[in-house]
């Protein structure tokens, strides 16, 4: 079972070439699968002024295989790692759950989804993510220092981590590429075509990489 604290988040990220090669590795450690690939989709809310986005703060309704309201704090960084606070419950109706924060004077300002797979590493929770830019593993926990054991356990670079969200990375491709869609989805950049090293983002599983070059 995935323990982690109520209002606290640790995690960082990975952009990875082999999405399959992570989840066997992820197995032969011994992880536990806790959610099958499932996918995401996610609405992001702010006041009309944009007053949480001026705060580092985020309030976001997600469906996957059920409905969840999250708020997540400014963040910093702790250890190499992402921390920040989070506040997430269950809803049992999504769309009630939206128009109740819209009545709260909330407003939509902003779509992303993701399929993603979840496992259980010695409590650690480890996600295998596929964002429509590319794909990453996350692990999340209550410390930094098991997390980063955790990473170079399944043959991750830990200089190649990401300590920062999929919409910060998203605002970075936007800018670089001129992107001029508003919403991080599948169809919006199936088309769309980029190098993630010109934002500074390299493979991190290394021995995959080292695998690919010896037999190229």
């Amino acid at each position: 079972m995935i323990m982690l604290a109520s209002d606290k988040e640790l995690e960082v990220k990975f952009f990875v070439s082999d999405l399959a090669e992570m989840e066997n590795r992820l197995v032969k450690a011994g992880a536990m699968l806790v959610q099958p690939r499932t996918h995401e989709y996610n609405l992001r809310f702010d006041t009309p002024e944009g007053g949480l986005a001026q705060e580092s703060s985020m309030l976001r309704l997600r469906r996957d295989s059920s409905s969840h309201v999250t708020f997540k704090g400014p963040s910093s960084t702790l250890g190499g790692v992402l921390a920040r606070q989070e506040i997430e419950f269950e809803v049992s109706n999504f769309t009630s759950a939206q128009k109740l924060i819209e009545a709260l004077g909330f407003r939509s300002k902003f779509v992303y989804e993701k399929y993603r797979t979840t496992y259980d590493l010695n409590g650690l929770k480890v996600t295998l993510d596929e964002m429509p830019y590319g794909h990453f593993v996350e692990i999340e926990g209550n410390q930094a220092l098991p997390i980063k054991e955790a990473s170079l356990r399944l043959g991750l670079n830990w200089d190649e981590r990401l300590p920062e969200t999929y919409i910060s990375i998203f605002r970075r491709l936007k800018e670089l590429f001129s992107m001029n869609f508003p919403d991080l989805t599948f169809d919006n950049l199936k088309n769309v075509k980029y190098d993630m090293k010109r934002v500074g983002i390299k493979f991190a599983d290394t021995k995959q990489e080292e695998k690919k070059a010896t037999t190229a």
